[in-house]
Formats: structure tokens, C-alpha cells, sequence
């Protein structure tokens, strides 16, 4: 379901996270910086979170 390197977020809402290790199929190993730069690391339940996925814009010319 996930690999080391995806974003993902707590199905909750929160920051967008790295997923760093994968312990086993239920725990996955996250890290995210804080709004003043911190690292903070911390394991989740894999059933708490989501893949983030990125919206594209499209570009609208101007004239």
C-alpha cells in the first residue's frame, strides 16, 4: 500500500508527511517538519492514513 519516500497525511487532516520505513504492514514510520522547521518522527497505525495526491492546475492564459 505505501513505499519509503510517499507523502501522506492522517486521514484527519495535518501535515503533508514522508513515509521514512515501513516496520511491517500495519505501522509505517513518518517524518514532517513543523512550522518552524523542526523534524519530528513518529510511527502510525497504516490505517490512519492516505496517500497525498496532488492537484494540478491548469494553466489559463492571461490574453
Amino acid at each position: 500500500m505505501f513505499k519509503v519516500g510517499d507523502i501522506v497525511l492522517l486521514s484527519s487532516g495535518g501535515p503533508k508527511m514522508t513515509v521514512s520505513d515501513i516496520t511491517d504492514e500495519e505501522f509505517i514510520l513518518c517524518q514532517w517538519f513543523d512550522t518552524n522547521m523542526e523534524c519530528h518522527t513518529k510511527c502510525f497505525a497504516a490505517k490512519c492514513l492516505i496517500k497525498y495526491q496532488a492537484v494540478e492546475v491548469p494553466k489559463v492564459a492571461l490574453w
